[in-house]
């Protein structure tokens, strides 16, 4: 049988909004979503007995359940009963890039990687629609990874309206090593100081997510201007998690110090972004940021935009 292997890219929030709660405890989120070239690889191929295993390169990962990844693919045996029957268990193995608990969705990546390999492993035939739809099941970051690009995300994060793709946009990431920050945390913290901001019905709701459609930052993204995208960032979770987090605020203030268009924290952080004019001007700018903080802890890529989300070769 053949096998996979698929390119599992990470994602960046251009704008991230949080308008109101929802019935299942999740937020009402206005997002725009950008995939990068920063990826991890994943390979899939049928396993020799009728069970899911997986196998990752940092050793701090569950394989289990507490994998995103793995529960993709047990879903994928509850949903597709013949054909797990027919093909049997899957081998998946996970070469991480992505830095961990980064606010990059690394794990939704690798689980919409898992669900694309399935559904080419088990010849499911699935279109992207209903890779999305099984993707939700499973977080709200997973649906974009399918298909990627850019795109605006409302709901909880599940509902995409794709935009004109940006590529060639290059971007410093940064992120400590050692530094994680709850997403949960992030979230709550936000609904217990800023609650009472939030839209209260239904109509409100929709009428502030159909403005960001036609927003200063989507026209930008239209433009594929660099500058123009930079100064109109926004991160909403920024509020609660840069005065918890001063090693997040001081690599903030130390990008926007190495000359970046502009620069914010992705998703719940603590990962740093900055968006630069060229490649050139990217190198410069992380080589300053080296100089400024030459802590080992410190991860710092240049990546750039793309227009895709997973992709796949086949094995022979």
């Amino acid at each position: 049988m053949r096998s996979y292997t698929l390119i599992a890219p990470a994602k960046i929030n251009l704008y991230l909004e949080i308008i109101g709660d929802r019935s299942d405890g999740y937020h009402e989120l206005v997002m725009i979503l950008q995939s990068i070239d920063l990826a991890d690889e994943i390979h899939l191929e049928a396993g020799s007995i009728d069970t899911i295993r997986l196998r990752c390169n940092k050793p701090e990962l569950p394989t289990d359940r507490g994998n995103l990844a793995y529960r993709a693919a047990e879903l994928m045996t509850v949903k597709f009963p013949d054909a797990y029957a027919k093909y049997g268990g899957v081998d998946i193995s996970i070469n991480k890039r992505i830095p961990i608990a980064a606010g990059l969705a690394g794990g939704s990546a690798n689980a919409a990687a898992v669900l694309v390999g399935i559904d080419l492993l088990w010849n499911l035939g699935l279109t992207r629609t209903e890779l999305e739809q099984l993707a939700s099941l499973l977080g709200s970051d997973i649906p974009f990874c399918i298909g990627g690009g850019t795109a605006i995300a409302t709901g909880r994060g599940e509902q995409l309206s794709p935009l004109n793709s940006l590529d060639n946009i290059y971007i410093v990431l940064g992120k400590y090593r050692s530094l994680e920050v709850s997403t949960a945390w992030a979230y709550k913290t936000y609904r217990q100081q800023f609650g009472d901001t939030y839209l209260r019905d239904t109509e409100s709701l929709a009428a502030r997510a159909a403005a960001v459609h036609s927003g200063a930052i989507v026209k930008a993204i239209v433009n594929r201007d660099p500058k123009e995208i930079a100064e109109k960032l926004h991160n909403d979770l920024e509020r609660v998690v840069l005065p918890e987090y001063p090693q997040v605020l001081q690599l903030r203030e130390t990008f926007a110090a190495a000359g970046v268009l502009g620069t914010m924290m992705s998703g719940s952080g603590p990962s740093v972004f900055g968006i630069c004019e060229s490649q050139q001007h990217a190198e410069q700018v992380k080589t300053r940021i080296r100089e400024t903080i030459p802590d080992k802890d410190l991860e710092l890529f240049v990546t750039q935009s793309i227009t895709h989300g997973v992709q796949f070769t086949v094995n022979r």
